[in-house]
């Protein structure tokens, strides 16, 4: 799987957050509207984000958006974070993930960040260990989301480059 530049609309599948935010947060999503929030942010001028979509025979399987952390971080500099990551659900496993992060990875270092940062759900374990796996771990930054009136702490974890 080779990674390429270009939109990706994320399925409707199951994912590791459907047994995490509630599910009335998730019945309200469509493609339609993921779609046009997408096309309207790609847009925007000045946008700084990237963007790497990894194709199978079937088209888009994956995508990596990640750019400069969107805050600060005391007594870091120069720090990009990865601010989503999606995989075909029957394709979880496949090492497309870590190729994904791997590219973001390689352009962030490429753009001199020396650090990357990202936020995952507490309760997605899954994702979790696989941040893990690839060299995050977590700072002690927790921030509380509310979907649909029910609260999810997210937690942050960092990686030098």
């Amino acid at each position: 799987m080779r990674p390429t530049s270009r939109p990706f609309r994320r399925s409707e599948s199951e994912d590791g957050r459907r047994r995490i935010v509630p599910q009335t947060y998730l019945d309200a999503m469509t493609v339609e509207g993921d779609a046009g929030q997408r096309r309207q942010w790609f847009s925007q001028p000045g946008r700084k984000s990237k963007d790497v979509v990894a194709l199978g025979d079937r088209g888009p399987v994956g995508w990596i958006c990640f750019g400069p952390y969107r805050s600060e971080m005391p007594g870091l500099e120069r720090v990009g974070e990865v601010y989503a990551l999606y995989i075909s659900p029957d394709l979880i496993g496949q090492g497309i993930g870590r190729t994904l992060l791997g590219e973001a990875h390689a352009q962030m270092k490429g753009q001199g960040f020396e650090t990357s940062a990202l936020w995952v759900l507490c309760d997605n374990q899954r994702a979790r260990r696989f941040y893990e796996q690839a060299g995050y771990q977590a700072d002690g930054a927790a921030q509380d989301d509310v979907y649909d009136g029910i609260t999810l702490t997210e937690l942050r974890y960092q990686h030098v480059l």
